[in-house]
């Protein structure tokens, strides 16, 4: 985790984080003055950040919005005063409406990321200030730190050369909470070719499969907010085991970035687990990155125990044999 510390300072009415990385000071603001970089860390996991405005100036505005899982989006506002690349940033921290005005119903903060070289590599401090010791324990209340936190540990896969840190490392299954699963793996192809593979039927029926000797029978999809989904898996001749499926809602669909889902089995009377399904592209390289939200601990260790990883594993394999590396695909 690359956040050593978070502190609050009710008289300076403050909460300072501090997070250290082993690259580079220049490496490090890239990463908060280029704003395609910023959306993929800019955002607790499951609220990911977009940034329709980035005017990174004294004087400049930037406007986002963070989109929960349900498609609920939250929008801020950053008022650019001081710019001194690559050291020091400030600006002030707003909730916004969509179009990007103040919300005056939360008080403004003011927000100072300092950055520096360090032994090892380079450390950002960011110093987010409140007016008042009410607006300080509104922004604490409305969980902040534990955002903050959330949003600066996943700073590190920004950074990172994906070609070094997750190229050829499989698929790689992380279990966070009693309810969260991570799941990663990285591919050699632009994240069109991925947004495709998973969300058009004809292709998905190419290598969605799971283990030899799996076929799916039925993917239908009506590709829209709101839109349902339903698939289907059978053994083939010969081949062990019973059919099943999975349908749901979809939920979010951000065209090649993001894609939230329901998922429950077909014919399973059990609560349905939240997929959130988001690509990031660097250099060529697409990490695709799946965190599940599963309604209890006991129905994530019965999924898990199915085996899930390794038959991932199967269909990406196959993903990149029979659609990523045919050059028709361009």
């Amino acid at each position: 985790m690359p956040v050593t510390s978070v502190t609050t300072d009710p008289e300076a009415l403050t909460m300072t984080l501090v997070a250290d990385f082993p690259v580079p000071v220049e490496r490090l603001w890239d990463a908060f003055a280029d704003p395609r970089k910023l959306e993929r860390f800019w955002g607790p996991p499951g609220y990911p950040a977009t940034f329709d405005t980035y005017d990174l100036r004294p004087g400049g505005v930037a406007h986002y919005w963070m989109t929960s899982p349900e498609g609920q989006r939250f929008f801020g506002r950053w008022d650019f005063d001081e710019i001194e690349p690559p050291h020091r940033l400030v600006a002030r921290d707003s909730f916004a409406d969509e179009h990007g005005e103040v919300d005056d119903s939360v008080p403004t903060g003011v927000m100072t990321l300092t950055f520096e070289s360090t032994a090892d590599g380079s450390r950002v401090t960011v110093a987010s200030a409140s007016p008042t010791a009410e607006a300080l324990e509104q922004v604490i209340a409305m969980g902040q730190v534990e955002g903050m936190t959330q949003a600066f540990g996943q700073l590190d896969t920004v950074l990172a050369d994906l070609r070094e840190y997750a190229l050829g490392k499989g698929t790689q299954t992380e279990v966070l909470d009693d309810t969260h699963v991570r799941i990663t793996r990285a591919f050699d192809a632009p994240r069109r070719l991925l947004w495709r593979a998973h969300t058009e039927p004809e292709l998905q029926k190419r290598w969605l499969l799971g283990p030899d000797g799996w076929v799916m029978t039925v993917c239908e999809n009506d590709p829209r907010a709101g839109g349902s989904y339903r698939n289907a898996w059978a053994p083939e001749a010969g081949h062990p085991g019973e059919a099943f499926g999975f349908e749901g809602e979809n939920l979010v669909i951000d065209p090649e970035r993001r894609l939230v889902t329901t998922e429950r089995m077909t014919g399973l009377d059990a609560p349905a687990n939240v997929n959130d399904l988001t690509f990031d592209e660097a250099d060529g390289v697409t990490l695709m990155t799946l965190l599940i939200t599963y309604p209890s601990v006991e129905q994530r260790d019965m999924i898990l125990a199915t085996g899930m990883t390794d038959g991932m594993e199967a269909s990406y394999a196959r993903l990149e044999r029979e659609f990523l590396a045919a050059p028709r695909v361009e």
